[in-house]
């Protein structure tokens, strides 16, 4: 099986094994997803959850928390970890689409690059999930797994997304990236032993640097 076989393979498998692909923050509005993927750098999204869900309450919309200030921010959103700098970035971006951008999230990726705290990762999720085109959301699990499938060697989230791109279909990469984010969580660990004798891809992983 050459390698784009395998990437196939690897796809269908993924879909059997996980076939509710979805983003597990909680959102139903565009910029709701950006502050949740912001607050979730080195924390669950449980948590952010649940975080998030006292925020709204008391800013509701983009101007309440560009009205806010980042201190007031960082009152709620400390226990989701580094509470000050991501305070800073939801305070800059909110205020950005207020002032700027008539409320508006943008839809390409130079658009919500040009957003404070926003990165490629956030760019792709919030492109696949609300806006519906392709997209490659590479995070920490992604990369894991890309590894040790022997897809890439590289831990540059974006040298693993531009080979990810070259590798699978356009369309399949935003719901991809949930499932391999699900099979991380559940079987591809990083911080346990992988359950290799579980795995949905155990045929088609030569299991590189486990």
């Amino acid at each position: 099986m050459d390698e784009k076989a395998r990437a196939l393979a690897v796809v269908e498998a993924l879909k059997t094994a996980y076939p509710g692909a979805e983003c597990t923050l909680d959102y139903d509005d565009a910029w709701k997803l950006l502050v949740g993927v912001r607050l979730a750098a080195q924390c669950t999204d449980e948590r952010v959850n649940v975080i998030t869900e006292q925020l709204y309450a008391k800013y509701p919309t983009p101007q309440a928390l560009a009205d806010a200030g980042a201190d007031a921010i960082e009152e709620i959103v400390r226990p989701c970890g580094l509470g000050r700098s991501k305070a800073r970035d939801i305070h800059a971006c909110m205020s950005m689409l207020v002032h700027e951008l008539d409320g508006k999230v943008p839809d390409t990726m130079e658009g919500l690059l040009a957003l404070p705290g926003v990165g490629r990762k956030s760019a792709n999720l919030v492109l696949g999930d609300v806006f519906g085109k392709p997209a490659m959301v590479c995070d920490t699990h992604c990369i894991r797994i890309m590894n040790r499938l022997g897809f890439v060697s590289t831990k540059d989230p974006k040298k693993v997304e531009d080979r990810m791109w070259e590798m699978f279909p356009p369309e399949e990469g935003s719901d991809l990236c949930h499932r391999l984010v699900l099979h991380g969580r559940a079987v591809c660990s990083a911080w346990t032993k992988p359950s290799c004798g579980e795995c949905v891809l155990s045929g088609l992983c030569p299991k590189i640097g486990i």
